[in-house]
């Protein structure tokens, strides 16, 4: 009984450790696909409503995900094309993270 006591107690531990690792990573991958998919939304917004010429544009995404910003930078590329950047920023476990998409945009 005593010895089975010791194995649990070693055992125990390292498999608590190896359950909070993977719950932090789905956590991680959960934010990180929401992310995607906002910064993705909003780069074929400002896309398709002009707004990628306003270069330095911010804000959230209110008001399901409050949690996550945005910011919009362009930049001028070669042959008529400008890179449109969208970052989505958050925080998670208090370290912040953040997603870039991208996309290139004929200037008429």
């Amino acid at each position: 009984m005593l010895a089975a006591l010791v194995i649990l107690g070693i055992v125990l531990p390292v498999a608590m450790r190896g359950v909070s690792l993977s719950l932090a990573a789905a956590s991680n991958a959960k934010h990180t696909n929401v992310a995607a998919q906002l910064a993705d939304q909003k780069l074929n917004e400002v896309v398709l409503t002009g707004d990628w010429q306003q270069n330095g544009l911010s804000g959230d995404f209110n008001p399901q995900h409050l949690d996550y910003h945005w910011t919009l930078q362009t930049q001028q590329r070669d042959y008529g094309l400008d890179e449109v950047r969208v970052q989505v920023s958050w925080t998670q476990r208090g370290q912040q993270y953040n997603f870039t998409a991208s996309t290139l945009v004929y200037n008429t």
